[in-house]
This record gives structure tokens, sequence and C-alpha cells, in this order.
């Protein structure tokens, strides 16, 4: 590959992402297939991490920008073009699978707190509250990882006293499927009325419970084993980092035969990696009550 060719290159994946974050994406938008799925779970990743003024289509962005900016350095540096492109294309994957462990940890905290959550708001429903005031007061009692989301939810409905609409923004600050359940049952309950709130409500509480202790113990179990494997898969392709910066290595690899062997690798650790998650992959909870 000649150097105007990789220029050429450069320059179109920098148009791509600026063309894409400046892709609106908003609630009237068309969503289809994979991408509109893979868009919505991005969406709810930021809005799970805290960053809800960030756009989705940023995500993707910045992993261009990334690759980039990889790419013309490992280039800068060996003049090797295979390589370089290999390299910078495996980095863009970094912020997505950053924003997924970030958005998985956030998720295992909110389960661990959700339990207590409900058992505030049963507490509160003995006392003598009504539905709503027993969520508002959530907002200083509660749990500390859920104060923000029902601090909002207790601006809303003090401004507009409309207890489902605040409800549905409730359940899109949160984007938990925990959350998405217990709203789903108060909103029911406050419809249809009925006298066993406080039995389901200490059910519910039970089996969260439940829940997260057993997932807790099975993610301990299989942690060592996944960190090993992703170890595993990152460490050649940290070495041909490495190698690259070697003029005479980089010439190598930006052969015909180098480029083969670069994208049988490649081929083989997408390949391993994905069997891998299938393997170890635990059941997750889904966001169907949106």
């Amino acid at each position: 590959m000649s150097d105007g060719a990789f220029l050429g290159l450069i320059a179109g994946l920098g148009l791509l992402s600026i063309w894409w974050s400046l892709w609106e994406q908003d609630g009237h938008s068309v969503r289809r297939g994979r991408i509109g799925r893979a868009m919505d779970r991005m969406r709810d990743d930021l809005v799970t991490v805290g960053l809800t003024s960030v756009p989705p289509a940023a995500v993707p962005a910045l992993s261009a920008g990334l690759g980039l900016v990889v790419s013309a350095a490992l280039w800068s540096l060996s003049g090797a073009v295979v390589p370089s492109v290999t390299i910078g294309a495996a980095s863009m994957a970094l912020p997505i699978v950053f924003l997924r462990s970030a958005a998985r940890r956030r998720t295992t905290e909110l389960r661990e707190v959700w339990p207590e959550a409900v058992d505030h708001v049963n507490s509160a429903i003995r006392a003598g509250l009504s539905l709503p005031e027993a969520l508002v007061q959530l907002s200083h009692k509660g749990p500390e990882g859920l104060r923000p989301a029902f601090h909002e939810f207790s601006l809303d409905y003090q401004a507009s006293g409309d207890f489902a609409a605040c409800l549905d923004r409730l359940k899109t600050r949160l984007a938990d499927p925990v959350g998405d359940r217990i709203v789903e049952a108060l909103r029911i309950t406050r419809d249809v009325g009925g006298t066993d709130l406080g039995g389901l409500l200490r059910t519910l509480a039970t089996f969260l419970r439940e829940d997260a202790r057993t997932r807790a113990e099975l993610e301990a179990r299989q942690s060592w084993t996944i960190n090993a494997a992703r170890l595993a898969l990152v460490a050649p392709w940290a070495v041909l980092a490495l190698m690259s910066t070697r003029p005479q290595a980089a010439q190598a690899y930006d052969s015909p035969m180098g480029m083969s062997m670069i994208l049988i690798g490649a081929a083989v650790s997408l390949v391993a990696y994905r069997v891998m998650l299938r393997i170890a992959r635990l059941p997750q909870d889904e966001r169907v009550l949106r």
C-alpha cells in the first residue's frame, strides 16, 4: 500500500467520523435491525454511567478518531502501513469496551441497592405516606446511588403532579431493567388499586437480594478465567505494536505474507473472543418495559 493510499484512507475515515458525529439521535429517529439495537444499548449505557448529555453517535465517532490517531502515530514511527492500520482498527473498540465495562459496574451497584430502596418504599407506605411521597423520600433517605434520579423525580412531581409522566421520565433516567420492573409494578398498583402492595414489595425485595447474591457468586468464580482469557487475547497485539516500532520488523509485516498473517491472527482472535463471551455469558436483564 502506497503512502498516498494510506493518507487517502485516513482522510476518508476522518470525514466519516465527522459525518457520524453530526448525525442526530432523537426519539423520532428510525431504528432498524442491529444498528438500531446497538444505538439503543449505547444510549442506555451512557445514561447508566451519568453521561446523559452525550449523544450515542459520539461514541463511534470517538472510536474512529482514536483509531485514526493510533494508526497515524504508529505509521509515523515505523513507516509500515499494514501493522499501523491493523492496530488502529483494533484500538477503535476501546471506547466501547470501557463504556460497556463502566455500565456493567454501575448496573451491578444498582442491583445491590435496589432491595434497600424497595424496603424504604415499603416502610414509608406502612407509615401512612402515599406512593408518590414514598418515592420522593428516596431522594434524601434512599441509597446514595439512587438519590439523584429520585431527586429529579421529586422536582418533576412537584412541578407537574402527573405521577405517570414522572414515572416515565424516572425510567429514562435510571435506564435499568430492575428499575423498569419496579416502576411498572408501582404504576399498576397505583392505577388499579389494591391492599397487597406491602406484600408485593417484600416479595420483590427478597427476590432481588437472592438474584444479586447468586449473580455475585457466579461472577466472582468466573472473573479470573475471563481476565486470563482477555490477557491472552490482547498480548499478541501488544507484542505486534511493540515490534512495529522497529523498522525491520515493521517492513516484514508490511509485506503480503505479513498482511496474511495479521489478517488470519485477527480473524482467529475475533472468533476466540466471541466464543469466550458466549461460553462465559450470564443471563442479563433486558429492558423490555421502556
